[in-house]
């Protein structure tokens, strides 16, 4: 049962994990918003683009391990 319901929280697809990334966005941009509310000038600024930013890595890091898992099962697939 428990692996039934750990295999909701696999990213198989590049079409999941843009949703994953969209909605990591969408919280970012909200959170970058209460920092430019909270921290007027500058700094509210710096933090919005760090809370973007982070999301950009995070997105990049999912499409490489979706890419890099398929190259793995693609392999394992020809070596079997």
């Amino acid at each position: 049962m428990i692996a039934r319901i750990s295999r909701l929280f696999v990213i198989r697809t590049r079409i999941e994990a843009f949703l994953i990334i969209y909605a990591l966005a969408l919280g970012a941009c909200e959170r970058g918003a209460v920092y430019v509310r909270q921290f007027p000038g500058f700094g509210g600024k710096l933090l919005f683009l760090a809370c973007t930013g982070a999301v950009f890595m995070a997105g990049a890091k999912i499409l490489d391990c979706i890419k890099l898992e398929k190259a793995a099962a693609d392999a394992a697939r020809d070596d079997g």
